[in-house]
């Protein structure tokens, strides 16, 4: 990676990207560890977080996740996820978080030199450009080492640096159960998992 220390740096980052792309490496990020990586490079000026809940859950495994991170040095980034019924009468799930990503980082481009997008999605080409034109670096992170790659290679193209998820992988693997505080009891399926849970990824099937 290449940043001036003193660089006024923001990064934003797509969840469910993040999520997907770091289990396809074969990790669980260590979000203490991502924000002190960051902040041994450049001046962090913000750190934030995406993703979409389903508000008609009464339990959302993604919500302790969120609710740390909300303490813990992100901006946390919040949409209500949209629930539909595809053509073979499945429940499924969709929630971007592009437009909120793409308003956030134009909005900070004042007040930032650089800006780090951990997305893949082929969508914000347009803004890494425009972000590029009103003065910033632009650097994203996403991973090529799966099949297929995970970012799209006109995303990639864009950016002034692109950075392997992979690489980062030794310094922001998390190693050990963190305690996060829960309101509910634990399901079966996330016993044993210290934390985070699962953002919603796109297309979700949800139980009938």
């Amino acid at each position: 990676m290449h940043f001036d220390p003193q660089e006024r740096l923001g990064i934003f980052i797509d969840g469910a990207h993040l999520y997907a792309a770091s289990r396809n490496l074969g990790f669980d990020v260590d979000y203490k560890g991502l924000l002190g990586v960051f902040r041994r490079q450049a001046r962090l000026v913000r750190a934030a977080y995406y993703t979409a809940l389903l508000d008609s859950d009464e339990y959302s495994p993604l919500r302790p996740l969120v609710d740390w991170l909300g303490y813990n040095g992100y901006a946390v980034v919040t949409k209500p996820a949209r629930e539909f019924t595809d053509a073979s009468g499945r429940r499924r799930v969709r929630g971007n978080i592009e437009v909120e990503m793409t308003v956030d980082v134009l909005t900070l481009a004042p007040r930032l030199d650089h800006a780090v997008i951990f997305a893949g999605d082929g969508d914000l080409r347009r803004m890494v450009e425009a972000a590029q034109q009103l003065g910033l670096r632009v650097s994203v992170v996403s991973t090529i080492r799966t099949q297929p790659g995970m970012i799209a290679d006109e995303l990639r193209r864009q950016a002034d640096q692109f950075i392997e998820l992979g690489d980062l992988a030794p310094d922001i693997t998390r190693r050990s159960a963190e305690p996060r505080p829960r309101t509910l009891p634990l399901r079966p399926s996330e016993r044993g998992r210290p934390t985070p849970a699962e953002p919603f990824r796109e297309p979700v099937d949800l139980p009938e």
